[in-house]
């Protein structure tokens, strides 16, 4: 007689016999699943804070060539050139849905350490917070066209000393009254500091805007824009959707974070890989009259292999299991670091995705076929005679 297949539940029953070193072993696993679930998390977080900022409706014009706004220079013939295109939006009153936008960086102090980091300061237009619908204020007010007022982003409120509301900020000679707080939900204008364009342009003494941004009348007519605009010869500018200008934004330290994530996720899975192997080589070297006794009942050498093996998944499974929930208790963390595309600081959160709970389980899965390969070749390699007369 061959049987096919041994039962599940001695699959498990072996597991629950060896509590302390299934633990030890899940629980080593779970680490190595926690780290790499987190490094995916923070990418994710990155990728969406940036993405979420812009609009799939408005467009960022830059200088050609330029990767950021601060490298940018847009002249105001050109800027008036680009707003005299026909598919721009208007707003209820009839003026153009367009921001020319001055966008510059300033250091501040950071609370508590008190360490130096660069924040953007972004000179908007008068219809900048309307193409900007996710920034809402929290407390205060708008600032004024033509004053030296600023509105700061939750981040910056939160995460910088001298920014909060009603207080007195200088940067480029000049004082600047506190008179809002925003917040921009998980986007990347929390981390921003804004107030009128004219005013940032005469303070820093820039003659050209960084950026011009502007709303479509019809969003289908994207490129038909775009090709017109880069048609015409008076102009040295570039075109983008925002979703896609910020996505770019994020592209340097999302590929940076996924190599460091998949440098330390492979080196400590070796670690993992090898306890699980040990574990493993061990249940066979105790279980030897066991596998003889299957044996000698009728089970195939592939049935005692398959045993093996799913014990050694299952092993995997609960380590990426429990490796996972701890990876989640990260969302209610944020974290703030210099974006290196930009150079500023930027403040995102830990975001956890049903594509990454399915990569860490798969990695934990693979670890767990990767340690019990071998021991189960072992397993299944004994001779009945042998193994019974080593009971």
């Amino acid at each position: 007689m061959n049987l096919t297949r041994v039962p599940l539940s001695y699959v498990w029953r072996n597991l629950l016999t060896r509590k302390l070193t299934t633990g030890l072993t899940a629980g080593g696993m779970a680490l190595v699943v926690f780290v790499f679930a987190t490094v995916l998390m923070l990418e994710a977080g990155l990728k969406q804070t940036l993405t979420a900022t812009g609009l799939p409706q408005n467009v960022v014009v830059i200088r050609k060539g330029s990767q950021t706004e601060v490298q940018s220079g847009v002249s105001r013939s050109e800027a008036a050139i680009i707003e005299s295109q026909p598919n721009i939006a208007l707003d209820g009153a009839g003026r153009l849905l367009s921001s020319r936008e001055s966008v510059v960086l300033i250091s501040l102090k950071k609370q508590g350490s008190g360490k130096p980091a660069n924040v953007v300061v972004r000179g908007a237009g008068e219809q900048g917070l309307a193409l900007r619908p996710q920034v809402q204020l929290l407390a205060g007010r708008q600032f004024r066209p033509g004053s030296s007022e600023i509105i700061v982003g939750r981040a910056i409120a939160d995460g910088f000393d001298g920014v909060q509301l009603g207080a007195s900020l200088r940067f480029a000679r000049r004082d600047w009254l506190v008179v809002g707080i925003f917040d921009a939900g998980k986007t990347g204008f929390n981390s921003e500091i804004w107030g009128d364009a004219e005013q940032m342009m005469q303070a820093f003494r820039r003659v050209n805007y960084s950026a011009l941004v502007f709303q479509l009348a019809d969003s289908n007519g994207y490129e038909a824009s775009r090709q017109a605009l880069e048609a015409d010869q008076r102009l040295t500018t570039e075109y983008k959707r925002e979703t896609r200008f910020y996505a770019d934004q994020a592209q340097t330290m999302a590929t940076f974070i996924s190599i460091l994530g998949t440098v330390l996720s492979v080196i400590f899975s070796i670690g993992a890989v090898i306890g699980a192997m040990i574990t493993m080589y061990a249940a066979v070297a105790n279980r030897t009259g066991e596998i003889g006794t299957l044996r000698a009942l009728g089970y195939r050498r592939s049935s005692v292999m398959a045993a093996f093996l799913a014990e050694s998944l299952l092993l995997a499974l609960l380590g990426g299991v429990m490796g996972v929930v701890l990876a989640s208790f990260m969302q209610f963390f944020a974290v703030s670091t210099m974006n290196w595309q930009t150079f500023a600081e930027l403040a995102f959160s830990f975001t956890l995705t049903p594509a990454i709970v399915v990569k860490s389980l798969l990695f934990a899965l693979f670890m767990g076929l990767l340690g019990g390969f071998l021991p189960a070749v072992r397993a299944a390699r004994m001779q009945i005679v042998d193994a019974l007369r080593a009971a």
